[in-house]
């Protein structure tokens, strides 16, 4: 898996991801809003550098081209004829479009796979990804059992 963006790679994770990877998503205020944190190295691992299988989910690296540091991560998990999508960039790389650049080059990937909607949900406190979400102009669909926003993106709809 490789999809490329004029500043990112989003990719398979590699052993040395892991680092960074554990850096921010054991940030326990940073990841207020994100589950699959607080882990092990070697629990990470397992969920990491397993193979990709879109029906089971699957976390991607986002990584920049220029220096090939990760500096975020992608979820992708395939129920019936949707996709649902997450998606967390490191605070150190926060708030410089990569979450829009990224999640926008996973859309076109997922249109190419000819899956026609796309599901996100977010705790209503995120506003930074609720903007995000309707940027990508995603639509509000209701609330979940967990009382997360529930958001979706009809492929069919946008050009």
């Amino acid at each position: 898996m490789l999809i490329e963006t004029s500043r990112c790679l989003i990719r398979n994770f590699e052993e040395k991801d892991i680092n960074e990877f554990m850096s921010y998503r054991n940030d326990e205020f940073w990841m207020r809003y994100q589950g699959f944190k607080g882990q092990t190295e070697q629990e990470y691992k397992n969920v990491l550098l397993k193979e990709f299988e879109l029906q089971k989910g699957a976390q991607l690296a986002i990584v920049l081209k220029d220096r090939g540091c990760l500096i975020g991560d992608i979820y992708l998990k395939q129920e019936a004829d949707s996709l649902w999508i997450g998606y967390t960039i490191s605070p150190s790389h926060a708030r410089r479009g990569y979450a829009y650049e990224a999640v926008n080059g996973m859309i076109a990937w997922i249109r190419e796979k000819g899956i026609e909607k796309i599901l996100a949900a977010t705790l209503p406190e995120n506003i930074p990804s609720i903007n995000l979400l309707k940027k990508l102009k995603f639509n509000f669909v209701g609330m979940n059992e967990h009382g997360e926003k529930v958001y979706t993106l009809d492929l069919n709809c946008i050009k």
